[in-house]
């Protein structure tokens, strides 16, 4: 019964300890929860965190760079833009954040921060670089974009060579590009030894008529 009592006492003790420990952690940051990805004339496509883990990650990381003070670059030409693709991050269904995706745009894709952003809170506009893979992510996200293999190579559902299979050597054109090689060897070496001989000749007349 002591023993009993000693062990309920404990418990009881610790346990108000516990409960301020946890309560006084620091709450944890908010985590985007999901996006959507709208442009004239498409339907709006909606990925979740939950739902379609990869392809939110991947569409994520063409925005989640863009909140620098600054911008990278001056605004672009408008003609040199190409199609527009608005993103807008949620946390927890509610938008915080929407950028402006150019992945067509002349020089490379090209990305663009309003001023004014769903969470009310102030920003600057911005232009930015986009990256390489901007065309891909959107298109394997349900974009009308033209595909764009050479930007891939990895992550983004899987990627693709990046160089043609049918473009890499087989054995018999390996075989025939080293007999090419031996053939191109032999014959500078023919054209060396005929031009030290004459070297030598043109040497040797030189030095009788000196004499």
């Amino acid at each position: 019964m002591v023993a009993a009592g000693f062990m309920l006492a404990a418990t009881g003790a610790a346990s108000p300890a516990l409960a301020t420990t946890v309560a006084g952690q620091a709450p944890k940051a908010p985590k985007p929860t999901g996006l959507t990805l709208t442009s004239e004339g498409m339907a709006d496509i909606t990925v979740t965190a939950t739902e379609k883990p990869q392809l939110f990650a991947d569409l994520l990381k063409e925005v989640s760079f863009l909140g620098g003070t600054t911008g990278q670059i001056a605004a672009p030409k408008p003609a040199s833009l190409g199609r527009k693709f608005t993103v807008v991050v949620r946390f927890d269904d509610k938008p915080r954040y929407t950028y402006d995706l150019y992945p067509l745009a002349k020089g490379g894709p090209k990305a663009f921060r309003p001023a004014a952003q769903p969470d009310k809170k102030k920003t600057t506009a911005a232009w930015f670089l986009g990256r390489m893979t901007m065309s891909e992510a959107l298109r394997i996200a349900g974009a009308p974009i033209p595909q764009k293999p050479d930007v891939m190579s990895g992550g983004i559902g899987g990627g693709e060579r990046v160089i043609p299979e049918d473009s890499l050597p087989t054995g018999r054109d390996l075989d025939t590009l080293l007999s090419e090689l031996r053939r191109l060897v032999l014959l500078n070496g023919g054209v060396v030894l005929v031009l030290a001989f004459m070297v030598a000749g043109v040497a040797l007349i030189i030095r009788h008529r000196t004499r």
